[in-house]
């Protein structure tokens, strides 16, 4: 059986047998003290809280689903739904990668 490792990796950059993070040693000091920010924010519900409403209200999440009939219809009835992620702003995933 696979083993499953969590999806924010195992620390420091690592993420298994494939290896850590690749930055120019001129920016691991300032990337080390923002992602320490950026633990310290998670932690806060305010922070939270702020995001979650940027997400619904700004990008348009959670993305609706989209029940597919032609689709639907040409497989011979198994329910095609397509999640429909060129509805959020910006279109696709240019606005996850930002907020």
């Amino acid at each position: 059986m696979t083993e499953l490792t969590n999806a924010a990796g195992l620390g420091n950059g690592r993420f298994g047998r494939f290896g850590g993070r690749y930055v120019p040693e001129t920016l691991i000091f300032a990337l080390d003290e923002f992602s320490s920010a950026y633990l310290e924010a998670r932690a806060d519900p305010a922070f939270d809280s702020e995001l979650q409403t940027l997400l619904v209200d700004f990008v348009g999440r959670a993305t609706p689903f989209h029940l597919a009939p032609a689709l639907t219809e040409h497989v011979g009835g198994a329910r095609i739904w397509l999640k429909r992620e060129d509805l959020a702003h910006t279109g696709a995933h240019k606005i996850n990668n930002t907020i």
